[in-house]
């Protein structure tokens, strides 16, 4: 195919609601410029995008699907994301590479929920965003109502750049205030007339034409300048004008249009391909070391990997975009962050699952290559010469955490290996084996999110696993001091064990004073991997027990640390004095004083009101005023402290502190709660003493020890 320089390549991320319409627009964009010859659908599960088994199954996106086209001398890049949340990963690694963002809102309910929480992650990489309302053809469209509420939730930048004659069945005809002109369509879509503006029309368009000829000019003197002298704008000026203030965020274009009628999609093309910015235009890309990439065609490749995905029986296909310089197949390039040499084999243009061989991209283009060995999503690739590496990607933090069991114990090594492999593909699926707890641990955005990672496992992999409650990191301590003392003593023939250990345990704390009432010999500060410390003292005296015994008692005491007499959960703060005990000049041993030690430490650890702590993070909860009522009521049965309110925009801002064990899918709850329009963040903040009642009910548990399949 041809090779596009930077200054005719046009990169856009379709981005809005479930059901908006996305994949029929990008279907509508590709039949509009040949690329296909017939228009697929949903209902008959043959669409470019969405062409994985699962969205077939599903009957939504699931996945970023790359496509392109070539129209009027240019080509644009396409990415169509999901709609829902818990695939947010997708859809902000799209972000990082468009230069444009579509939202496509649905004619029928204006700006909706999706809308909010998709133009929060727009906002963060402020790229410029054109609407595109859809579905203008359908029976409950309400183009006026939608238009409202877009202009109420985006301001004044929100600017009007079409309208329909008519809507509803009865959809066919569109004004242009940029042309002004009329755009008819025939009955099965397609190619339309170009009419004069009806009479009955010419007030109403006149009126939106010179609003925008006004927003065209407010965004540079000279274009400014030129209006107060002539009164109006030509179309290159109205289009140099929009075009800053697209780059400025100052200017968001409204189109209209019915991707199921095939009418509008063409005009919304031309305007991407005319006024869009280039790569070249947009904002540059930061290396790790904070420094702007240059945007240089002439400069040593640069390439930023922003998705990979595994093909059944094809291999890994890595999807990138040229920052800097091009890149042919063949070319061999050098991975900045591993420093392994991979090799371009080979270099397509990505339809959906259709690969289309290219000999060469370059800068600001979007591709895709083959079997790269040791290279992975937020990865950058760069030519000798070139040594840079891209700022990664920043994904959402996870907000639901479930353990894996395999079905078969065989299959624990293989499914972490292949939870291993998700991850790669996909960041925001967070893999870890828990040794505190246990438990393989998965961590991700939200059910949904799940059960694509249930549904690969057991459709792709073939491997069956129970999704369960994951154990909660819980903490072990003391309250008052306590002694105890332990004789280990066996005889079974030949050289037997002995060893006999008296200690003194007590809460520690910051500051806390040197003991007095043992004359102290040594003293050794663990800080504890799982946190907070163990403060021992060999307090021997009179060598009644040698010294070479003392790191054996120690490790003893550190073996039941890690296993904590309540739930068996990880023990803290505790200061420890070993003040007398007694040995055998044969039988004393390591393993005599380990075990002594170790048991003693139990003893005393019962006797001192053992509290069990558990982890508490810092909850911030956005949600719209209208549902702050019933989501403050939730959180209060969580056993939540709330510590503040905040407002962001159109949302107030719950600050709470909430134990980790009762956020346990708080994401489905919060979904519930408010129809899907909140959302939350969490950051582990303290360890806290759990209640007595609570904490003689999870000792009755630990004992029992069976994990509750959820």
């Amino acid at each position: 195919m041809k090779v596009y320089d930077d200054k005719h390549i046009k990169n856009i991320v379709l981005l809005g609601a479930p059901k908006s319409g996305k994949t029929l627009l990008a279907e509508d964009m590709l039949f509009e410029a040949g690329i296909i010859h017939r228009r697929g659908t949903i209902e008959g599960k043959n669409t470019i995008s969405d062409n994985h088994e699962l969205e077939q199954e599903r009957g939504n996106s699931v996945f970023a699907t790359v496509m392109h086209t070539e129209w009027k001398d240019y080509k644009i890049n396409i990415i169509d994301t999901p709609g829902y949340d818990d695939f947010a990963g997708e859809m902000i690694a799209s972000l990082r590479v468009a230069d444009t963002c579509v939202v496509v809102i649905n004619a029928q309910h204006g700006v909706e929920v999706g809308t909010e929480l998709i133009w929060d992650y727009a906002e963060q990489f402020s790229k410029p965003v054109i609407f595109a309302i859809n579905q203008v053809d359908h029976p409950k469209a309400d183009f006026d109502a939608a238009w409202a509420s877009v202009k109420a939730r985006f301001g004044s930048a929100a600017t009007l750049m079409q309208y329909p004659v008519s809507q509803g069945e009865s959809f066919n005809a569109i004004i242009d205030l940029l042309k002004m002109v009329m755009y008819r369509f025939p009955a099965e879509g397609g190619k339309p007339e170009k009419l004069p503006i009806p009479e009955s029309e010419r007030e109403k368009a006149n009126q939106l034409h010179n609003a925008l000829v006004e927003k065209a000019a407010e965004n540079d003197e000279k274009l400014m300048e030129k209006y107060f002298e002539k009164g109006t704008l030509d179309e290159d000026e109205m289009r140099a004008g929009i075009k800053l203030g697209m780059i400025h965020h100052d200017v968001f274009p409204v189109f209209c249009m019915s991707a199921r009628k095939n009418m509008g999609s063409g005009r919304m093309m031309g305007f991407i391909d005319n006024v869009a910015p280039s790569p070249r235009e947009a904002k540059p890309e930061v290396a790790e070391d904070g420094r702007e990439v240059a945007f240089d065609p002439a400069r040593p490749a640069v390439l930023f990997v922003f998705k990979s995905h595994l093909e059944p029986n094809l291999g890994k296909l890595s999807y990138f975009k040229v920052i800097s310089g091009e890149v042919s197949s063949g070319a061999e390039l050098i991975n900045a962050q591993t420093g392994a040499t991979e090799r371009l084999h080979q270099l397509f243009i990505m339809d959906g699952k259709n690969r289309q061989n290219v000999d060469k991209l370059v800068a600001g283009d979007i591709g895709a290559t083959l079997k790269l060995k040791d290279t992975f999503t937020n990865q950058t690739l760069y030519a000798k010469g070139g040594e840079t590496a891209i700022k990664p990607i920043v994904f959402p933090a996870p907000r639901i955490r479930t353990a894996v069991v395999a079905a078969s114990k065989n299959d624990d090594e293989k499914i972490g290996e292949v939870l291993a492999r998700i991850h790669q593909e996909d960041p925001t699926v967070e893999v870890a084996y828990s040794r505190e707890l246990k438990q393989l641990i998965i961590a991700a955005q939200g059910e949904l999110h799940l059960l694509v990672v249930k549904w690969f496992l057991e459709n792709m992999y073939k491997l069956h696993a129970d999704f369960i409650a994951p154990r909660i990191s819980y903490r072990e301590t003391i309250r008052k001091p306590s002694s105890a003392s332990y004789r280990h003593k066996k005889q079974s023939g030949g050289a037997g064990q002995f060893a006999e250990v008296y200690l003194k345990i007590e809460p520690w704390f910051e500051g806390m004073p040197e003991p007095t009432e043992f004359s102290v010999r040594g003293k050794e500060i663990v800080d504890l991997d799982w946190g907070g410390k163990l403060v021992f003292y060999n307090c021997i005296v009179g060598g009644v027990i040698d010294a070479r015994f003392i790191p054996s008692i120690l490790k003893g005491v550190m073996e039941k640390m890690e296993e904590g007499p309540i739930t068996g959960s990880y023990v803290r703060d505790v200061r420890v004095l070993v003040h007398d005990g007694k040995m055998h000049p044969v039988d004393s041993n390591d393993i005599s004083f380990k075990i002594a030690g170790m048991m003693a430490f139990k003893d005393a650890f019962m006797k001192a009101e053992p509290q069990l702590l558990e982890p508490i993070y810092d909850l911030e909860v956005m949600v719209p005023e209208e549902v702050m009522g019933d989501v403050m009521s939730d959180l209060q049965t969580r056993r939540s402290m709330i510590m503040g309110m905040d407002s962001m925009g159109h949302y107030q801002i719950i600050k709470a502190r909430t134990p980790l064990m009762e956020l346990d899918r708080y994401s489905t709850t919060l979904r519930s709660l408010s129809q899907g329009r909140a959302r939350f963040s969490q950051k582990f903040a303290e360890f806290a003493p759990v209640p007595f009642e609570l904490q003689q009910k999870l000792a009755r548990e630990a004992r029992v020890n069976e994990p509750e399949l959820v």
